[in-house]
């Protein structure tokens, strides 16, 4: 699917610091044009009173932001928000591109498709003058040695021409000028901003090599940021290279995980085996030990290539997995592809109330506190394990309580939530449609990443209303719709009992029952049980399983033919070590009938092999993502706070000293006189020596013994 290329389409848009507005434009082929154009910087305002100098509106409704203050002079505007007086007074929208997107009602990538857009991978390999030691962008030592691209077929690898600094300056210089010569819309990488991107940012530094990446001349920028992802808050050096975006699939791949939580590890070789892009043997790609490829540069120059052209072509195939959904989503709303990634929905939604607001010209609300209430009906019914399992699904029922509800939130004087959700629903059932009746994989790809776009924001309205902070939040309104979801999900359970089947589990708005009766009907369990719905409540079949292992409220397993289907945390959290997890998931194959032998043999093997210290390290040592800066738990630490982490203790003593959302993998030694803890005797798995620096064998033992004690009912 191509997009209408007939018409020009905003590609890449960037605020200067003077406040000029520079566009990229993108026509038939490969016409491009770039032009700077005229825009009003503005904000909200609580009173007229805040200015000397600007157009004021005044703007309808209750909301205490009712003046819209608009500047020809960008300086004015600015001078305006560095007023201290004026500061309380006033709400700006930033980045400054974005009031630009409202302002014109522009859309970045509207009418292109996937495959109209000029996206450009990029990966990098560096050296480490310390054997074995990982490289470090500012040890002098430590070097770039090739800069990989890709741009469709395009291929360009960058290499260090010889060891020296002068080699590597003009290996940035070229990295730069290769950037602008190909001029891509997106740049994509694995991990790109706290490695690739980082790592050259420095290198620049060090031999004042400006950063000239971006469209219209404009440097590239860096500032530290986070983003936080489920319950973790990951640190980054936020790259912004105006006119073009950063995507950055290791971050994406992370969020894109947290309605499966099923990847093994987030690492690009694992990745790419998950979604079948690469296999495991050199006849599917060119595998590289880490602390080999300095070396391999050297000795085996076709050898390096090849791995680096892998490299780049999985990065790719990743981005085509994930990029669409963030392009559906800025083709629709006013928003940046970078700030599309890296936000939260709740703050999508708030533009999409901004914008309403902005061209209605209604007066904001004060942005509501942290509402608490009761939240979804959650519980399992049985354990152990069943066989025939039919799981039924309440269609977006939050959405759908909303829209059957028909209240707009008290700070809505405008009345627009219940008319954005609802045309929200109706352009998301129509790209359903389109993609059911796509003729070509490429359009089915694009109707349905618009489609799940969309999904993702219906869904974020319910979330938004008891968020603390969101300017149109309801906290009333939201507990109100979790109250009804909790009746119509118990009458239903109510229902499917009647109807003779099982309740296993229900969570939310979806219930999973076991029945022999209806396992090769379940359309007609379905008419039994939905004919008591509301109007707009729609259940949905959504799946049948051989069995179910049903452990606890959240956590089950599901068998789907040959295939097994993991939910919860107790069952397969990452933070449990990889003997106990691998023990769990045959446990798992055995109890759904899908291994022969039980786990308490694997059990009994690894018990012998741990007491003997010939255990693998890597299958007992423990990885755990930091939840804080490992300097500030020095910090904490030092002035008497508690408690003590392992992972953070191991942190303090890896160089280079990783982030807060790194990943750390420990192990625990053997215990000396005086420790009590685990923190005390945790080591970095790299540590790990049989002689000088064992694991210790009675600690992992004990662990194996609590395992046996927690699934004994099950054995």
């Amino acid at each position: 699917m191509s997009g209408n290329l007939d018409q020009k389409s905003l590609v890449g848009l960037h605020v200067d610091g003077s406040g000029i507005l520079h566009t990229a434009w993108r026509q038939t082929g490969e016409l491009r044009e770039e032009t700077t154009d005229d825009w009003k910087p503005f904000f909200w305002s609580l009173d007229s009173n805040t200015l000397s100098s600007g157009e004021v509106i005044e703007l309808a409704g209750k909301g205490p932001w009712n003046r819209l203050s608009a500047f020809e002079d960008f300086k004015e505007f600015s001078a305006h928000l560095k007023d201290s007086e004026n500061r309380r007074k006033i709400e700006v929208l930033k980045p400054y591109e974005h009031q630009v997107l409202i302002q014109k009602k522009w859309r970045l990538f509207n009418e292109l498709s996937l495959v109209d857009l000029r996206r450009c991978q990029i990966d990098i390999e560096t050296d480490c003058e310390t054997d074995g030691g990982f490289s470090n962008a500012k040890s002098p030592g430590d070097r770039v040695l090739a800069i990989g691209l890709k741009m469709g077929d395009q291929v360009c690898l960058l290499e260090l021409e010889e060891n020296t600094d002068a080699a590597e300056r003009r290996l940035l210089k070229q990295f730069a000028e290769t950037l602008i010569e190909w001029d891509p819309d997106i740049i994509e990488g694995h991990n790109i901003f706290k490695f690739d991107l980082n790592y050259l940012k420095v290198r620049s530094a060090r031999y004042r090599v400006k950063l000239a990446w971006g469209r219209f001349g404009a440097i590239a920028t860096t500032r530290n940021s986070r983003i936080r992802i489920a319950e973790r808050w990951i640190d980054f050096p936020r790259c912004e290279i105006p006119g073009r975006t950063v995507f950055d699939t290791y971050l994406m791949i992370q969020i894109f995980d947290l309605t499966k939580r099923d990847l093994p590890a987030y690492g690009l070789k694992e990745v790419a085996l998950y979604f079948g892009i690469s296999g495991t043997s050199e006849d599917d790609r060119t595998y590289i030990d880490g602390g080999n490829i300095a070396q391999t540069f050297i000795s085996d120059r076709k050898r390096f290539r090849e791995y680096l052209r892998d490299d780049l072509r999985e990065t790719e195939a990743i981005a085509d997995i994930l990029l669409p959904t963030y392009l559906a989503q800025v083709q629709s709303f006013p928003i940046l592809l970078q700030e599309a990634s890296l936000r939260g929905t709740g703050a999508k939604v708030d533009l999409l109330f901004l914008d309403q607001y902005y061209h209605r010209k209604g007066a904001l609300p004060e942005p509501m506190s942290a509402a608490r209430f009761e939240g979804a009906f959650s519980k399992s019914f049985e354990t152990g394990v069943y066989e025939k399992v039919l799981h039924f699904d309440v269609a977006s029922l939050y959405p759908s309580l909303l829209l059957l509800i028909g209240l707009n939130p008290k700070g809505d004087d405008l009345g627009v939530f219940i008319p954005l959700l609802q045309n929200l629903r109706e352009e998301r059932l129509e790209y359903k449609r389109l993609a059911r009746d796509a003729q070509s994989p490429e359009e089915r790809r694009e109707y349905n990443a618009r489609q799940a776009s969309y999904k993702i924001l219906i869904n974020s309205f319910y979330g938004y209303l008891g968020f603390g902070g969101a300017r149109f939040g309801d906290g009333e309104l939201a507990a109100e719709v979790t109250r009804r979801g909790r009746e119509l999900l118990q009458d239903l359970i109510a229902d499917f009992q009647s109807a003779g089947a099982t309740v296993l589990e229900a969570d939310t708005d979806g219930i999973y029952v076991s029945s022999e009766v209806f396992f090769d009907n379940p359309e007609d369990l379905l008419a039994k049980v939905s004919s008591k719905l509301p109007e707009g409540i729609a259940l949905e079949f959504d799946g049948a399983y051989e069995a179910m292992f049903c452990y606890k409220a959240k956590n089950y397993a599901l068998r789907e033919g040959e295939r097994i289907r993991i939910r919860g945390s107790a069952l397969r959290s990452r933070g449990i070590e990889p003997y106990l997890k691998n023990l769990t998931q045959r446990l798992i194959e055995w109890l759904l009938k899908l291994h022969k032998e039980s786990p308490e043999g694997l059990a009994q093997a690894l018990e012998t092999e741990i007491k003997s210290g010939d255990a693998a390290i890597d299958s007992l040592a423990k990885s755990e993502f930091l939840s804080q800066n490992p300097e500030a738990y020095k910090r904490h630490i030092e002035s008497g706070g508690k408690p003590r982490r392992a992972s953070l203790e191991v942190a303090l003593n890896i160089e280079p000293q990783p982030r807060m959302g790194d990943r750390v993998t420990y192990f625990v030694g053997p215990k000396e006189k005086g420790q009590t803890s685990d923190w005390q005797r945790a080591f970095d798995v790299n540590r790990y020596n049989v002689l000088t620096c064992p694991y210790d064998s009675k600690y992992y033992i004990k662990k194996l013994n609590d395992w046996r004690k927690r699934y004994g009912e099950f054995l």
